[in-house]
């Protein structure tokens, strides 16, 4: 049975009144819930609300959810608007600070099939990567995060985000080619000997990261 029709079977189990099985969809989903809204927020105190602001309109609001994509998609969704309205609510009081805390390290934030582990977890490199991912606007962000580290399709993004494919596409290449600009600089400013240290791979990953 796959993970959709499974999910499907809890809602409707959910609807009906059963609270264990509303209890199983957020054990199964919690810990990617708060993946996305820590992605987004860069906040863990933020992130605990996000979190639970999310399960409480899914408790409210299950009845709204149609079945016609995974409810996946749906909690993604729930969760990005959440967040983005957890961001905006912190501008209007302070500036925001982005800082990459990513399971697995910002290394997987490259983009070329064969190159997501190339960078290891040199500090100095996840320094550069973080730097660079804090001038990510928010929206930029979620959509990296969805698409190339969730590995997420454009029409999925599109439909959590409520945008269309083609500005999922255009804010992506957006992103990557900021990405690149920095990391590009980054190896520029690097000695001869760091170059041979950080070895040829990295500097392939540079070129193809757009």
């Amino acid at each position: 049975m796959s993970d959709k029709a499974t999910d499907l079977l809890l809602v409707d189990s959910f609807r009906k009144g059963d609270l264990a099985a509303y209890c199983e969809l957020v054990n199964r989903y919690n810990q990617k819930v708060h993946n996305l809204a820590f992605r987004i927020s860069r906040n863990e105190e933020d992130t605990e609300e996000i979190v639970q602001d999310v399960f409480i309109t899914v408790f409210k609001k299950i009845d709204k959810f149609e079945g016609k994509a995974a409810f996946s998609s749906w909690l993604y969704r729930i969760t990005a608007n959440t967040a983005f309205m957890k961001l905006r609510k912190r501008k209007q009081s302070q500036s925001v600070s982005f800082e990459d805390a990513l399971e697995g390290g910002p290394e997987n934030f490259l983009v070329a099939p064969d190159d997501s582990a190339i960078l290891g977890s040199r500090q100095e490199i996840r320094d550069t990567l973080e730097k660079a991912l804090e001038q990510l606007p928010p929206e930029y962000r979620a959509i990296f995060v969805l698409r190339d580290v969730d590995g997420l399709s454009n029409q999925e993004v599109a439909d959590i985000l409520n945008i269309t494919v083609p500005a999922v596409k255009s804010r992506l290449h957006r992103s990557r080619l900021m990405l690149r600009k920095r990391l590009q600089k980054f190896y520029a400013d690097l000695t001869t000997e760091d170059r041979i240290s950080y070895g040829p791979k990295f500097a392939h990953a540079i070129q193809v990261a757009a």
